[in-house]
């Protein structure tokens, strides 16, 4: 089939982007053509047309304007696609034939640098991962977001991957072509990222050393602190660079990586993530009600993202934890250095960001203008951190402080006060910077005194004191001869319109200024992108140093933000250490505290040791154990993160791995109920829990029938208890459990207390010893709002189910008058093992004693009394 040669270039670089949609560029529109324009047409709500092929087949056709083409990019990227941008290289006016394209970037979910792609608050990963040889191998994973320049590399073992991909939450993945173990990533949550295949050369590791060794000028990667230990890393971040390549042909900024080794931080799988609401809700995808609400009262979108970083990746080493509280004390003790910094890091944009832009050429006028302003503020966040000493972290950020003040400077120096968005909207350059460009705006501004001027020495020239000069749009500049004069016109003049009363002249010194005139504005455009050019490129080949000081930056943010925190809610320090120890005086979650007025919040006392190492919990519906299960959580991850804590006092024995199993949910994508991701999560614990750990568990069991229930809660406590002997808390409804403390020597039982005044119940919140004797679930119900005869059917039920327990002289009391009141008695626990009363009365019997008329009778009585149970 004859193509045109537009077409035929169309297919050429179709073929070298297959897997994305080619918005190719013709005059003032991006076109999109065969099946890009189908897709296109129903994803952007285009109308689909067509184009006629040199007289084949018509062509489908879709096409946006280049005004507006980053509102349509972000849509496609947003649903998951690739947008490969292809521009005119060459000047249409100069092109032999058709004019010369190239595909100059291409856009997808992990690799974006335009803003309306992106959020400030967290970072926009795009991840490598290559699974080393045999089932115990570990895998390495290489992440790079190209909007700031980080490069990270971790190695995991195989059950770390999931909390790792968790940690980063990648936009989109690599992995090697039909390896079936990391191919979709079973991680919750992690459904949405864009899977790519690659083939499996481009994880080779020789070619990974080179590619990297080349990237970052060095010899070999001892230069980088990378080992042998670090091979499966190294050969995922050998094939991010080849993919980033492709994606920025015009190349990636990306700082030195950073090593992760299994241990330094505490892995968070998922569940925990979402159970603990560190960063998401529950109840959808934003921040409302989570701890990130309440810790980040950062003022930069670097500090944001850290933020986010250290409460998602807490430290496990001691001396790193008590650097970060050092700084957070010092920053506390001080508030006149605190508001200070905080006032600082008011003014300050995202540094990262912008210089990453300025390096590969992006940053518009205005974007620059902003990381100037930004660089200027700096000294003051520098005096007000120096008037606190080198507590902690702080004294690595004065001794590796740069200001970065001759950029600010020569940013500052050379753009106006407010830059324009793009070059040629309004002035971009300052006045004084280029003598050149000053002359061309006072030639385009000063027309009026120009022609005043011109008009002055003409009339000297010619004794025409009458003589004007003047401009219209016909026929631009010229000067005007009354008829009476035309006898002293010069030879020069030469006529250019004839009016009733003169004639109108031009010279070649006019024609000459108009020219001047006339391009002088496009002169000035051509001009001031030259300068800015220069400055943008002296500021880009600083990225160096501009990523340091925004992750400087970052780290005062983040200090700044969680003292002031600390000051605000009345937060401690916890004493952190090496053993099994958790001691929490008065702790309070930080989040509900927050949602209710403060004196009304119940604090709770909470010990863990290696003689009372698991904790049950029983208690009513509404009375508070889940929230204290999570403040629990939560008091602990802060502390471990750097930060100060919500209670009086707080003893912190630093944990490997917090793991929740709060709440049920299903999974209906995976085909899974409730109790099959209850048990799932369960699972998970069981097998990747040590000593050291900390086990928050919720109502195991609850999503079958009751005895299956009680009996995997009983088994999981008793593993957790003898196998694993690490903190445990465990809230449930079963009261069977309460019994494990007479076998578990290091089990203790507790309550969360109510108080019932008739038929009304109120709960306490308070956290007491002792097992509780029923859950309170009809109160729950009618506090609810459930209908009145709907709960007295179930009063009336609940005693039936109560009165006719197979053993009702064994129902206990609890102590407070239940039997006095008429109330029915406690549930009786499964796994006591009382006789029945006519067992027990045969147990009794003499049957040696007894003559054939009383057994007779006996049997007679006997038989009478089980009657009703029938």
């Amino acid at each position: 089939m004859a193509q045109t040669p537009l077409m035929q270039q169309y297919h050429d670089i179709k073929a070298r982007h297959q897997d994305a949609i080619l918005f190719f560029r013709m005059g003032e529109f991006y076109e999109m053509f065969f099946d890009d324009a189908r897709l296109g047409a129903r994803v952007l709500g285009l109308t689909l047309t067509s184009r006629n092929n040199g007289g084949a087949a018509d062509v489908p056709l879709a096409g946006v304007p280049v005004k507006a083409a980053s509102e349509y990019i972000r849509r496609l990227v947003e649903q998951g696609h690739r947008v490969a941008i292809c521009e005119q290289v060459e000047d249409p006016q100069l092109a032999k034939g058709v004019v010369r394209r190239e595909v100059i970037e291409t856009v997808s979910p992990g690799v974006a640098l335009a803003d309306e792609l992106l959020d400030g608050g967290r970072n926009n990963f795009v991840c490598a991962i290559h699974a080393g040889d045999g089932a115990a191998a570990t895998i390495g994973v290489a992440a790079a977001d190209v909007s700031t320049g980080e490069l990270r590399l971790s190695v995991a073992a195989p059950g770390e991957l999931e909390p790792l991909l968790a940690r980063l939450s990648p936009r989109e993945i690599l992995v090697v072509r039909g390896e079936a173990g990391v191919r979709r990533p079973a991680t919750p949550g992690m459904e949405g990222a864009l899977v790519t295949e690659r083939d499996a050369w481009e994880f080779d590791e020789t070619m990974a050393r080179d590619d990297l060794a080349r990237q970052f000028a060095v010899l070999s990667l001892d230069g980088l602190g990378l080992d042998e230990r670090d091979a499966p890393a190294v050969r995922a971040a050998g094939a991010l660079l080849r993919y980033l390549r492709e994606m920025q042909p015009a190349g990636v900024q990306l700082a030195r990586p950073s090593m992760e080794r299994p241990g330094g931080v505490m892995p968070l799988d998922d569940m925990t993530r979402r159970n603990l609401e560190l960063v998401e809700s529950l109840r959808g995808g934003d921040a409302s009600g989570t701890l990130a609400s309440v810790l980040d009262q950062t003022k930069t979108p670097m500090g944001a993202r850290l933020l986010r970083q250290w409460m998602l990746a807490p430290l496990t080493d001691r001396a790193g934890i008590e650097r970060r509280l050092d700084a957070v004390e010092a920053l506390t003790n001080d508030a006149l250095a605190r508001a200070a910094l905080i006032s600082a890091l008011e003014g300050v944009r995202d540094v990262e960001r912008l210089a990453t832009k300025a390096a590969l050429g992006r940053s518009t006028p205005r974007e620059l203008g902003a990381l100037g302003v930004s660089l200027s503020r700096l000294p003051d966040v520098h005096a007000a951190v120096g008037r606190m000493g080198s507590a902690g972290v702080l004294g690595d950020v004065l001794a590796g402080w740069d200001a970065c003040a001759d950029l600010a400077a020569a940013i500052g120096a050379t753009l106006v006060e407010r830059p324009p968005v793009a070059i040629g909207d309004d002035a971009t350059i300052a006045p004084g910077v280029d003598g050149e460009l000053d002359d061309l705006r006072t030639l385009r501004d000063g027309g009026k005194e120009a022609i005043a001027r011109i008009q002055s020495e003409e009339r000297a020239r010619t004794g025409i004191a009458s003589l004007k000069v003047g401009y219209n749009k016909v026929f631009g500049y010229f000067i005007e001869v009354t008829n009476a004069n035309l006898a002293s016109v010069p030879a020069d003049y030469q006529r250019r319109q004839t009016l009733t009363g003169g004639e109108r002249f031009v010279t070649p010194a006019l024609k000459e200024y108009e020219e001047r005139v006339l391009t002088a504005a496009e002169r000035i455009e051509q001009r001031e992108r030259e300068l800015f050019d220069a400055v943008r490129s002296r500021v880009g080949s600083a990225i160096t140093r501009l990523q340091h000081a925004a992750q400087v930056v970052a780290v005062l943010d983040v200090l700044g933000g969680l003292a002031e925190t600390a000051v605000r809610e009345n937060y401690v320090r916890p004493a952190m250490h090496d053993g099994f120890r958790l001691a929490i005086v008065g702790g309070r979650h930080p989040v509900v505290e927050r949602m209710m007025p403060r004196d009304k919040f119940i604090p709770n006392d909470v010990l863990l040791s290696e003689d009372a190492r698991v904790i049950i919990i029983t208690g009513p519906n509404m009375a508070g154990k889940s929230t204290i299960l999570r403040q629990v959580g939560l008091i602990v991850l802060m502390a471990q993160m750097g930060s100060f804590v919500p209670a009086a006092r707080a003893e912190v024995g630093i944990a490997d791995r917090v793991f929740t199993r709060v709440g049920a949910s299903d999974n209906l994508v995976r085909g899974q109920s409730t109790f099959m991701v209850e048990m799932a999560e369960t699972s998970a614990i069981l097998h990747n829990a040590t000593a050291r750990s900390l086990v928050l568990l919720d109502e195991i069991g609850r999503g079958t029938s009751t005895y299956d229930g009680v009996s995997i809660a009983w088994a999981v406590s008793e593993h957790l208890h003898n196998e694993t002997q690490c903190k445990t808390i465990f809230a449930t409804h079963y009261h069977e459990l309460t019994q494990l403390a007479d076998e578990l020597v290091a089990l203790r039982n507790y309550n969360v207390a109510v108080r019932e005044v008739g038929d009304e119940v109120l709960f306490l919140h308070r956290l007491q010893p002792g097992g509780a004797d029923r859950s309170y679930g009809i109160e729950v119900g009618r506090l609810a709002g459930l209908p009145a005869e709907v709960i007295a059917r179930a009063r009336a039920v609940l005693r039936l189910l109560e009165g006719e327990q197979l053993v009702p002289a064994l129902q206990r009391t609890t102590g407070r008058g239940r039997e006095a009141r008429g109330t029915p008695p406690a549930q009786l626990g499964l796994f006591s093992a009382a006789p029945h009363p006519v067992v027990k009365r045969l147990q009794e019997l003499d049957i040696n004693g007894i003559t054939p008329l009383d057994a007779l009778t006996l049997l007679d009585e006997l038989t009478r009394a089980v009657k009703p149970e029938r």
